[in-house]
């Protein structure tokens, strides 16, 4: 199958990934006394964390993390990817990354680790409450289509394991002390992260596996059979 442009910005999700795992690694060094275990991620990029000018710079790319989502919802409702239930689950993933993009954007945090008491940290957290419920909801759908369809099953199996990741994170939260915040609280983070650079990974190869049957496929004709 010839690769379109659209193939191409599948691999931005990937590049999302990488960038965002590299600020979070590399900006613990640039902020004195930051706990990884213990801390949240989000402390690394508030407005007056020592390591918000590097953060911005590593990360720079995890934010066009939001084209390749994107696209993805353009290419399988373009190519009528699966079965509709498919489909929603997609599109809800990708209103997922849209409201953390402008959600996060709008309320960040302004002080690394304070607690949660004026408009913006309750507006972040307000924004934090609607892109972990709509990636649980959106994994879930996403496992049901894979159990449905075998077209789709591997995409459900990657959903069904980036979704007990992301489980891991409250309940580590709930049972572990809070200096093990910070661990727990990387598996949801990173559950999501990972899934959407699974689904980049998807559309740079076109869906193949999923594709309605004849779709992508070019018809040989009597001198080349």
């Amino acid at each position: 199958m010839n690769k379109k442009l659209i193939n191409w910005f599948g691999l931005l999700g990937v590049a999302a990934l990488i960038s965002y795992a590299t600020a979070a690694y590399f900006c613990r060094a640039v902020f004195p006394g930051y706990n990884w275990m213990e801390s949240a991620v989000s402390d690394l990029s508030a407005r007056t964390a020592p390591s918000a000018p590097l953060w911005d710079k590593l990360s720079a790319v995890f934010s066009a993390g939001i084209v390749c989502d994107t696209c993805v919802a353009i290419y399988v409702s373009d190519k009528k990817i699966s079965s509709k239930l498919f489909r929603v689950g997609i599109y809800m993933f990708i209103i997922k990354s849209w409201i953390s993009k402008l959600g996060y954007a709008m309320f960040p945090l302004d002080d690394a680790g304070k607690d949660i008491s004026g408009i913006n940290e309750t507006m972040h957290m307000i924004v934090t409450a609607f892109v972990v419920g709509l990636s649980v909801i959106s994994l879930i759908i996403l496992i049901i289509a894979g159990i449905k369809r075998k077209e789709v099953r591997d995409i459900g199996i990657w959903a069904a394991v980036c979704f007990v990741m992301m489980l891991m994170g409250p309940v580590g939260m709930a049972s572990f002390p809070p200096e093990y915040f910070g661990i727990a609280e990387r598996f949801s983070i990173y559950a999501a992260n990972i899934f959407s650079a699974i689904l980049g990974v998807y559309l740079f190869s076109g869906f193949r596996k999923a594709l309605p049957a004849g779709d992508g496929v070019v018809s040989k004709g009597p001198a080349e059979i």
